[in-house]
């Protein structure tokens, strides 16, 4: 009897330190390292990818200007980030946003766990998200806008539409009810800035000449060396969407590079058929159409549904980035809509195919089959388009007073955004 009141004893004493033991074994330093790495090639994406993708885009007169958005977005969405967007976004409460019992980070310790890594990670790693998703926007109003309305516009639009959106499908929101997979941000990112640049781009109107003369990029190997720089930090965008170095994240990056690859060929082919001749931006073109079309079905698509997805996406982009814009002449200056909303758009609806069993996915979301998981899709993609669309278009109407509209005068706009809004020039004349 002793001895196992004994034996009782020592276990009391034992127990408590095993599960201390346990809950400090939660950080995984596998997964914590992948998740540091993946969160610097997000940023990388923005910071000099993007930046460097619109770049070159733009004419010479107006490349500092694209540089300083994307520089000036990154600064300031990082500090939203921490004084409520996280907090917005992330909190467990209702449908369509949080709350703000995080606000500030005030909750945050370096002991802090989201699943196997530290929250802090996490908090990093989605922050990534929040920079580059407004600065997407910008491409497709460059070359006209005040950078005053390009600033006030990304805050009004991340409070309002990112946060949101964000909420419903990774927040335990309203995607999440339906069961939508959103595994990297298809709505979240994508059709979510694409609506927001089309509206801009509307709003603000045509540049001057457009559909008129020519509007060529002014250096088109410094848009490949951007376009390059996405497509290898979309690794850290899809992969390290899983939280984990694990299975999973490893399909989340071979499918990703088998859609971009997909999709670059069939845009490449494209222009091959068409013209007798293909074009290094049409393949760069082509290629981020697939990153983006396989980003919400990325831990979800097997390695035909990514050919599939590449395939879709880089026909679909081509016809509304190249033929439908101009029939239309709708003068989204850098194709974000052509390529992110139209990608997006396909890549959401295709994830709810690619993502069965029989497509070598790993599994619907619902029980109903492919049909009602595409119609859970649907109703995702469609409550992103307006969501974003009226947000979108009652920012603008609100800059535009308070600034007494949010386009440069007609002389500045000749002159270029380098001089007149910044007073720098991006090269020598």
């Amino acid at each position: 009897m002793k001895r196992l009141l004994s034996l009782l004893s020592g276990l009391a004493l034992v127990l408590p330190s095993i599960a201390m033991a346990a809950d400090e074994a939660t950080i995984n330093s596998g997964d914590t390292a992948w998740m540091i790495v993946a969160s610097a090639l997000v940023l990388f994406m923005t910071l000099p990818g993007l930046a460097l993708f619109y770049g070159g885009l733009v004419r010479s007169k107006n490349v500092l200007s694209i540089l300083m958005q994307c520089f000036a977005i990154c600064g300031v969405m990082s500090l939203l980030w921490v004084i409520y967007g996280y907090s917005v976004a992330a909190q467990e409460g209702g449908r369509f946003w949080g709350g703000f019992e995080m606000a500030f980070l005030k909750h945050l310790t370096v002991d802090s766990v989201n699943g196997t890594i530290p929250e802090s990670v996490f908090i990093m790693f989605q922050m990534t998200f929040a920079i580059i998703t407004p600065a997407l926007i910008v491409g497709a109003f460059a070359e006209r806008i005040k950078f005053g309305a390009v600033m006030l516009f990304s805050i009004i639009w991340f409070s309002f539409s990112y946060l949101p959106i964000w909420h419903m499908a990774w927040g335990g929101g309203l995607f999440h009810e339906w069961n939508v997979i959103d595994f990297a941000g298809g709505t979240v990112v994508h059709i979510n800035a694409a609506v927001a640049g089309l509206v801009g781009c509307l709003i603000v109107g045509k540049r001057r000449g457009a559909f008129r003369e020519p509007i060529k990029p002014h250096n088109l190997p410094l848009t490949v060396v951007g376009a390059a720089m996405l497509w290898v930090g979309w690794f850290g965008f899809n992969a390290g969407s899983q939280l984990a170095a694990d299975g999973t994240a490893g399909m989340a990056m071979l499918v990703t590079q088998i859609a971009a690859a997909s999709a670059a060929v069939t845009w490449m082919l494209i222009e091959w058929v068409k013209h007798g001749k293909a074009s290094i931006l049409g393949i760069a073109t082509g290629a981020v159409a697939g990153l983006v079309a396989i980003t919400p079905a990325s831990g979800n698509s097997g390695p035909m549904g990514a050919i599939l997805i590449g395939v879709a996406s880089g026909l679909c982009c081509y016809l509304v980035a190249v033929n439908l814009k101009h029939k239309l002449k709708i003068d989204d200056s850098l194709d974000v809509f052509g390529v992110h909303g139209i990608g997006g758009i396909v890549g959401a609806l295709l994830t709810g195919v690619v993502a069965a069993h029989g497509m070598g996915g790993s599994g619907l979301a619902v029980d109903g089959g492919v049909g009602e998981q595409v119609f859970a899709q649907f109703k995702s993609i469609v409550v992103t388009i307006v969501w974003s669309g009226v947000v979108s278009y009652l920012a603008f109407k609100l800059i535009g007073y308070l600034m007494n509209g949010i386009r440069v005068e007609t002389d500045d706009e000749l002159r270029g955004l380098d001089l007149s809004s910044h007073d720098e020039q991006g090269y020598d004349m």
